[in-house]
């Protein structure tokens, strides 16, 4: 069975279930659900999983269905026993050779930050707040650099796990409206704290700490102790995930209005 799955992560700690530790987390929590409707227990794998305090719009999820139900069961059922936080979108029979992580061909993050002097009480959480005027054309410029297959370890935590840093940016945007601005990124994969390494150098553009072409040279050195301080978990959401067209999955809200309608 496959789910398209939506979470609020402010109070979570991250999507991956540590049974070992008295912490909320968004798989922990959506597993007892489907344990309820299932009367058995459910274990599920993510299309990609996301750290504390990051948002899910378009999280894909399988598992192995223990017992029958229907696809309008997996949904209403599995939200009636779930807080108002996380919630199930869709369900959809899979076929043999679906792997919510394995089958994806791209992954779409969307990273929001407020450009104000004071940060809304409205947005907190939601957004990564950011007091220095941001030039947000020279961020777009300087972003382009990111597109293509390339070797990404300057944008990698120490703590990532990955066997290479080797990842393919399909496409970088960086835009805004008001007092918003959003950087966009699409990839094949992403490395731990990838997306919020990348903020974090782009912001330092954006307010003029570093010239447009400072991203060139940290993806040519290779070295994250070279970059910015990683960004904020808050104001980065997973917008959705791409699939072959085969598997005949359902829309995962990869242009979902976010604040507004920056989509």
């Amino acid at each position: 069975m496959v789910l398209g799955v939506g979470y609020h992560g402010a109070d979570y700690a991250g999507w991956q279930a540590q049974p070992h530790l008295s912490v909320n987390t968004v798989q922990g929590t959506l597993e007892a659900a489907l344990g309820s409707v299932a009367a058995t227990p459910v274990s599920t794998v993510c299309a990609g999983r996301t750290d504390t305090g990051v948002h899910g719009i378009g999280q894909v999820v399988h598992f192995d269905a223990p017992c029958a139900r229907s696809q309008k069961a997996w949904v209403m059922g599995t939200n009636r026993n779930l807080p108002p936080s996380v919630r199930v979108n869709w369900a959809v029979v899979s076929t043999g050779d679906f792997h919510a992580r394995f089958s994806a061909l791209s992954r779409r993050y969307r990273y929001i930050i407020a450009n104000t002097p004071v940060l809304s009480p409205h947005l907190a959480g939601l957004v990564t707040h950011y007091r220095r005027p941001l030039d947000v054309t020279m961020m777009q410029q300087a972003s382009q650099v990111l597109v293509g297959e390339q070797d990404f370890s300057a944008f990698r935590a120490a703590q990532c796990q990955a066997a290479h840093a080797v990842r393919d940016i399909k496409s970088v945007t960086v835009q805004q409206q008001g007092d918003l601005v959003t950087l966009e990124v699409e990839a094949n994969a992403f490395l731990y704290h990838m997306v919020r390494n990348l903020a974090g150098a782009l912001l330092l553009v954006g307010a003029g700490l570093r010239p447009a072409d400072w991203v060139r040279e940290l993806l040519d050195c290779k070295d994250r102790t070279k970059g910015a301080d990683t960004a904020s978990a808050s104001g980065l959401y997973l917008l959705g995930v791409t699939y072959p067209q085969d598997f005949g999955l359902p829309s995962v809200l990869s242009d979902y209005p976010l604040l507004g309608g920056l989509g």
